[in-house]
């Protein structure tokens, strides 16, 4: 069953940091089954608290998405995004 990479960011910190981490995301999906579907996309708020933006990724199943995520070369780059701003982040399943 498919699933999905989920990350909303609700407030900037540092810019740069942001910058450093989107340099670097696309190296981290080499190998990985990964299809980006939403990336910081114009977007409405219909419910909720406002966010900046958000970024939606679909993998074959909640493995691969944990694999990607956890992996070594995604965690290096996380701490940029960490440290740029704050974001939710979730894995959720598609339905079958």
């Amino acid at each position: 069953m498919s699933a999905y990479v989920v990350f909303t960011r609700t407030k900037t910190i540092d810019q740069k940091e942001l910058e450093t981490y989107w340099a670097g995301i696309r190296e981290t999906t080499k190998g990985h089954p990964i299809e980006v579907l939403v990336a910081y996309g114009k977007h409405e708020v219909l419910e909720g608290d406002p966010i900046e933006g958000i970024v939606i990724a679909k993998f074959p199943d909640v493995k691969s998405a944990k694999e990607w995520y956890f992996s070594e070369a995604y965690q290096s780059v996380a701490q940029h995004r960490k440290q740029g701003a704050v974001y939710h982040g979730l894995i959720v399943e598609g339905v079958s």
